[in-house]
């Protein structure tokens, strides 16, 4: 396959998309060559073609997009879901088993690293064997794409310890903050409360298994008397009114997973946090989670069809972008990549 013109996506900075071709080198032993089939588009796909980057990673160069991708392997026809990690697997972390913190990770789509690393949204692509995932055929590749943010939830999760029995809110129900929201359930969490301050956004909470949602805007004040209600909050938007109202409705001695990343300066009332004992962690990408969220899909154990909101051939990628950017229109946005030119 090398030096063929592969069909693919790249960004160059602020609403500056394209669809161009790239070469893909001819595989190592320890590489194969995945034909695209889906793609889902993120957050981060969304900040790249906004603002240029993410946080402080800006563009430098051109760069395919994507991290959510899957696909098959065409001389196998065997459907494959494709982790977007590479960790090194040498460093102290990988050694660990905390290979989502590696020394030298190089994560699909992402301009952290110069040159960056380039993403999967290519009608062909070359990754390492261990990032392949093979699954059943017969599972839909628009229900498999999901397997990459529901990692991030289920990681997140399990930073929690166990949920059994457990009263829990989720802040901001967003793709992630949803697959939270029905991860939590799988887990065994008694409660699960979904706060976010769209409708639209509150519905699909319930959809995925929230018992009730709220909103923040409103009223709230009861989960605040006598320290706090929930025995775990997950933090899913990044913002400091959620993070400020996690700190208020979570017990004392209760723990705040903070899944959802700012770009702002945070007001945090530290007197409270700490005179409440709260245990705040970050979750942060996903390990073994990934492996896990595949067969959770394959086994149906979880339906992530109701934040699908939009598909697209991956020739409207521009469209598909500003419409998933569009928080009240658009969950979850997919590119179809079996379409033909």
């Amino acid at each position: 396959m090398k030096n063929s013109k592969i069909p693919c996506i790249k960004v160059s900075g602020a609403h500056q998309i394209e669809l161009t071709t790239t070469e893909i080198n001819n595989p190592l032993s320890n590489e194969t060559v995945v034909k695209v089939t889906r793609g889902g588009i993120c957050g981060s796909d969304i900040h790249y073609y906004q603002e240029g980057g993410v946080g402080s990673f800006n563009l430098k160069h051109p760069m395919i997009l994507g991290h959510e991708v899957v696909g098959y392997l065409e001389n196998k026809k065997q459907a494959v879901a494709i982790n977007p990690s590479k960790p090194c697997l040498q460093c102290q972390y990988c050694l660990n088993g905390k290979s989502n913190q590696c020394l030298n990770m190089r994560f699909f789509g992402s301009a952290m690293l110069t040159p960056h690393v380039d993403g999967g949204f290519a009608k062909y692509i070359l990754v390492r064997n261990d990032q392949i995932i093979p699954y059943q055929d017969n599972i839909p590749s628009r229900v498999m794409v999901f397997a990459e943010p529901l990692a991030v939830a289920i990681h997140a999760v399990n930073q929690a310890g166990s949920l059994v029995g457990k009263k829990v809110l989720v802040t901001g129900c967003g793709p992630i903050g949803s697959l939270v929201v029905a991860a939590c359930k799988q887990a065994g969490a008694i409660e699960i409360i979904a706060s976010d301050i769209q409708e639209a956004c509150r519905k699909i909470g319930m959809k995925m298994g929230a018992t009730s949602t709220i909103n923040p805007l409103e009223q709230n004040e009861h989960y605040f008397t006598d320290k706090g209600y929930f025995d775990v909050t997950f933090e899913a938007s990044g913002a400091n009114e959620a993070i400020n109202f996690a700190i208020d409705a979570t017990k004392a001695t209760g723990t705040i997973i903070q899944i959802g990343m700012s770009k702002n300066n945070l007001s945090v009332p530290l007197t409270k946090f700490l005179a409440k004992e709260i245990t705040y962690k970050g979750a942060f990408r996903f390990t073994d989670e990934f492996n896990i969220a595949v067969r959770w899909l394959e086994l149906g154990l979880i339906d992530p069809l109701p934040l699908l909101s939009h598909e697209f051939p991956y020739q409207e990628v521009e469209k598909a972008l500003q419409i998933a950017g569009d928080k009240n229109v658009a969950i979850k946005v997919q590119l179809n990549f079996e379409e033909q030119l």
